[in-house]
């Protein structure tokens, strides 16, 4: 049988590929390089078979990479045959969560922007719960649970020795949507006044007397690498997910995301905001 492919070895052949095209090199050149054929740069963008992580060190010399990038990327290299924690649901999951917790696993810092619902990363058990129950395709209590525990087991990264840092900008509709009930989100709410104690936690809240802003594009998340050019950006989408790289999406987003931070409360205001809701529930 053929072994599945890791979302690792996927995020290595598109990170290969976009580091090539950035330097504007051809497959042939960059195989004339390091002393390897165009099919093997090839085969190595195309997530098919095993690969050499000093061939990738190599590509990523000639690349003309930074240090961090080299040592982001060889790395991936090196773990491109493991599977991540959540192999074990992986027949069950989309493709697309795959990758998206193989970025997340790996990310040195996530920008969230939320305009309906709490960030997962910082969701109770119970207003998870609730979310998945309310579901517009009613699933049974046994896949509820398993898409919460997936949930919960995702929150281990900001438990870490060396976790990510999330900045999280929260519309203040997010606050004010009951999710299950008051009880559970007077108790979702003190969870975010925790957190935002945290030092790898900034929470913000974009209030509604901000009016208009740029939360035109929606909720999204800039999974962050240890280089900018590392960068993904994703979309939950009704109909599935969307992952973004080109230079010109993640320009766009980044932008939206600083206005966004230059427009919220600050972190302190944001807790005042969080404990009043809080009280009117």
């Amino acid at each position: 049988m053929q072994s599945r492919t890791t979302t690792r070895r996927r995020h290595l052949g598109t990170t290969m590929r976009k580091l090539r095209e950035r330097a504007g090199m051809t497959l042939e050149d960059a195989g004339g390089r390091v002393g390897v054929s165009k099919a093997t740069v090839s085969r190595y963008e195309t997530q098919a078979g095993p690969v050499k992580w000093p061939i990738v060190d190599a590509l990523c010399r000639e690349y003309g990479v930074t240090d961090a990038e080299r040592n982001a990327v060889v790395g991936l290299a090196r773990d491109a045959k493991q599977q991540g924690w959540w192999n074990s649901f992986a027949d069950s999951i989309p493709e697309s969560m795959n990758l998206l917790l193989t970025l997340e696993d790996e990310a040195a810092r996530e920008d969230h922007f939320s305009c309906v619902y709490v960030p997962g990363l910082l969701q109770t058990r119970e207003y998870s719960t609730a979310l998945q129950q309310a579901n517009e395709l009613r699933l049974g209590q046994q896949e509820v649970d398993r898409l919460v525990d997936i949930r919960m087991k995702r929150q281990e990264i900001l438990t870490r020795s060396q976790p990510p840092h999330l900045w999280a900008i929260l519309d203040e509709s997010v606050l004010r949507r009951v999710v299950g009930s008051p009880e559970i989100m007077r108790a979702q709410l003190e969870r975010l006044l925790v957190e935002n104690e945290s030092p790898h936690v900034t929470l913000q809240v974009l209030p509604f007397s901000k009016g208009a802003h740029g939360a035109a594009l929606g909720s999204f998340v800039i999974l962050g690498g240890t280089e900018p050019s590392l960068d993904v950006v994703y979309i939950d989408l009704h109909t599935g997910s969307l992952f973004m790289e080109t230079e010109a999406e993640l320009d766009r987003y980044r932008l939206a995301f600083e206005y966004l931070r230059a427009q919220a409360l600050d972190m302190e205001t944001s807790s005042s905001l969080i404990r009043r809701i809080s009280k009117e529930l």
